[in-house]
């Protein structure tokens, strides 16, 4: 495998089958799942990169970006400054942002991959007069789009209880024992695009290495993502389409990828493969879920 930043533009596609489940809830609406006007269900491109970093995190790679819950068994920090000042050296305004950029690209996956942006607020003492702070922002080279349902999806909602509460006089029902509980009824497929572009991937020092990281993970974005919203078997990847166009500026825009993939999508969410084939582009790998 090179170790030289990736060389090659590269499309990929993943389909998703969603039976019985909360893909992605919605804050702003009591954490149903998401839908867009038109009713199609959506899960969000933040969602997807976090199940991203987290299934890279168990293959042993180091991430930036961790949760409260799921962190490196020997990461003991409590916030992303910490995290940063640890590895980095602290920030201030005589921090020279290259330098800085370039470490941090070395130091994490998901940092010289997504990119991140590095706001941190002046501690009391640092920095001069009205200093505020220092904003390092990195641009990366993998661009992850939102995963939306191939059809209109029906949602249910079931009330539910809770045999205590956490407060009360153990005879009366107290509000803390009922709740709700929101899915999407029966199953449906979704389809999410993305992209690695080799030009930003200089910048970050992103190699073909990271990409087959990324390549691998795409496959099993499901397991050990268990919750009460997705139990076991609920979500999994049907397929992976993967598009190397063997140029840095690719033999064919990433509009008219997307588009030959939606013409090869079948109603099961896998896709056609002589429909994929084109002749400018003979390098196209379709490859079961795990």
């Amino acid at each position: 495998m090179s170790t030289e930043t990736l060389q090659h533009k590269i499309d990929f596609a993943v389909s998703l089958r969603v039976t019985n489940a909360n893909p992605n809830g919605d804050p702003l609406n009591g954490n149903r799942p998401r839908l867009t006007f038109d009713d199609h269900g959506e899960i969000t491109d933040v969602a997807i990169k976090r199940k991203i970093r987290d299934r890279l995190m168990e293959a042993d790679e180091k991430i930036f970006v961790q949760t409260d819950d799921r962190r490196a068994k020997d990461d003991r920090y409590k916030n992303l400054r910490e995290r940063a000042d640890a590895a980095l050296g602290k920030v201030n305004d005589k921090t020279d942002p290259k330098d800085y950029i370039v470490k941090a690209c070395k130091q994490w996956i998901d940092v010289r991959s997504f990119g991140q942006v590095f706001p941190f607020k002046a501690k009391k003492g640092e920095g001069g007069e009205g200093e505020s702070g220092v904003s390092i922002p990195v641009r990366g080279p993998v661009s992850i789009q939102s995963a939306f349902s191939v059809d209109p999806i029906q949602l249910v909602s079931t009330q539910i209880t809770k045999g205590t509460s956490l407060e009360g006089d153990g005879i009366n029902r107290q509000s803390d024992q009922m709740g709700m509980k929101h899915r999407l009824d029966g199953t449906a497929t979704y389809v999410f695009y993305g992209s690695m572009n080799p030009q930003l991937a200089e910048r970050t020092g992103f190699e073909d290495v990271d990409a087959e990281a990324i390549k691998d993970v795409l496959l099993k974005l499901f397991e050990n993502d268990e919750s009460t919203a997705r139990p076991s078997g609920s979500m999994r990847v049907v397929e992976r389409v993967w598009w190397d166009h063997r140029t840095k500026s690719g033999k064919l825009s990433s509009a008219q990828v997307h588009d030959i993939i939606r013409a090869s999508m079948k109603p099961d969410g896998t896709f056609d493969k002589d429909k994929l084939n084109h002749k400018d582009m003979p390098e196209v790998e379709v490859t079961p879920g795990f």
